[in-house]
């Protein structure tokens, strides 16, 4: 089987400017291209992405690092990343840290003794020091929906922050001034954010905020809600924005458990736009997150960089969000 080493040795050139000459995305004079395309007839050579990748020293394989693929957000955007890799002759590993911290750092350290190309990194929990060592240690990194404190990363994120004010405009709109917020495991983006611009628009209209956290489980909505229900049951609280439709389901859930119709009497916003909420009765209001957007632009950012042989720009890319009003949500009772 004629190799890019066979080629290389024929042209008199290295396997690097073969792989150059192949791929069009480094500059090759003329006559070094000649020598090549000659070398690659006469050995009717045919080049692949993985030739190309074993002759730059690469592995042809980026890692993408979430918390739980069973929660339909991460895998819509495990499916966009592999999707966009594959199409350019990459392969994805993938690791799942379950929202624990030291899980995730173990995961990274083995990750990058693997000698991947690159890192993909979506993982959503509190950072351990080892985290910010193994994501700084040399391998390109491209960061979705995270920020990490002290680090310049590329990162490709939603605008959060615009869709917890989406979410706060709509429900005030409807003559809603009080709220139950349930927050996300910690991150600086996806609860940070989307309180900040939750709270920004409500506080501005003079309304109450009771905020809770959850685990982005519809377990954990339905027990946010059932710990407050003598607020809901007194109607000291008419609405409730989750950091996600999982949650935001579960509330649902939980309150039509106890008798609290939805939205009859309470108001329910999420955020992701995943397909239990277009289906649920009722159908859920929410701010839609263009995840497969987030995942290619993320995946191309990378595999740009590593087929330019170039760093990574250390830039944000933000990609909006949109409210989708369904059936959850309803002008409060006089």
């Amino acid at each position: 089987m004629v190799s890019i080493a066979d080629v290389a040795r024929l042209a008199g050139v290295s396997p690097t400017t073969v792989s150059h000459a192949i791929s069009g995305k480094r500059k090759v004079s003329d006559a070094l291209r000649d020598k090549v395309e000659q070398a690659m007839a006469e050995l009717d050579y045919v080049p692949t992405r993985a030739a190309q990748n074993l002759a730059l020293g690469r592995t042809g394989i980026i890692a993408l690092v979430v918390p739980d693929i069973a929660i339909e957000y991460f895998a819509e955007l495990a499916k966009s990343v592999e999707s966009t890799a594959v199409a350019r002759g990459y392969n994805v590993m993938l690791a799942t840290t379950g929202f624990d911290a030291e899980r995730e750092a173990s995961y990274l350290e083995m990750i990058a003794s693997r000698a991947v190309d690159g890192i993909i990194f979506a993982s959503g929990v509190a950072r351990a020091p080892r985290t910010k060592q193994a994501l700084t240690g040399g391998i390109p990194v491209v960061l979705v929906d995270e920020e990490i404190e002290g680090v310049e990363l590329r990162t490709v994120i939603s605008d959060n922050e615009a869709g917890g004010r989406l979410a706060a405009e709509h429900l005030l709109r409807l003559g809603h001034r009080a709220a139950l917020e349930i927050q996300g495991v910690s991150s600086p983006v996806t609860s940070v954010r989307r309180s900040r611009g939750f709270a920004t628009v409500w506080s501005d209209e003079g309304g109450a905020i009771t905020s809770t956290s959850g685990d982005y489980s519809a377990a954990s909505g339905r027990k946010a809600v059932e710990d407050h229900l003598t607020a809901f049951e007194s109607r000291e609280i008419t609405a409730v924005f989750a950091h996600n439709d999982l949650m935001a389901l579960g509330a649902i859930d939980g309150l039509r458990a106890h008798g609290i119709r939805v939205p009859r009497d309470v108001s329910v916003v999420g955020f992701d736009d995943v397909s239990p909420g277009r289906y649920s009765f009722p159908t859920l209001t929410t701010v839609r997150q263009d995840v497969r957007t987030l995942g290619a632009r993320a995946a191309s950012d990378l595999l740009d960089a590593l087929e330019d042989d170039r760093a990574l720009e250390l830039d944000r890319t933000v990609v909006p969000v949109e409210l989708i009003v369904r059936g959850s949500t309803k002008a409060v009772k006089s």
